[in-house]
């Protein structure tokens, strides 16, 4: 686990830059100082699990990716109805089987 908190201070820069949010405008959207965003970045200090929940959030993978466990993304279904939602499953299988296939 410590490897992967090791990651974490450039995943965060990563996905800053790659979402065109500066240090500061990423600090805004949650609520803290844009020096804490930095300390993250240079490794100086750590967010605390909320906000590593809210950081997955406004980035849209799961905190595993963050923590550099899992490079995987999240799709939101908000809003989509159950049979929507198992469309969209069946379609990712489909993805699946076909790799498995190759």
């Amino acid at each position: 686990m410590i490897a992967e908190l090791m990651k974490l201070p450039t995943k965060i820069k990563e996905l800053r830059i790659k979402f065109g949010f500066t240090q500061a405008g990423l600090a805004a959207q949650l609520g803290i100082t844009r020096s804490a965003v930095n300390a993250w970045e240079m490794g100086v200090a750590l967010p605390s699990t909320e906000t590593v929940v809210k950081l997955a959030r406004i980035f849209g993978v799961p905190s595993d990716c963050l923590l550099g466990i899992d490079d995987a993304k999240t799709i939101s279904a908000e809003g989509l109805s159950s049979e929507e939602i198992r469309s969209i499953e069946g379609i990712i299988a489909c993805f699946r089987e076909k790799r498995i296939g190759r």
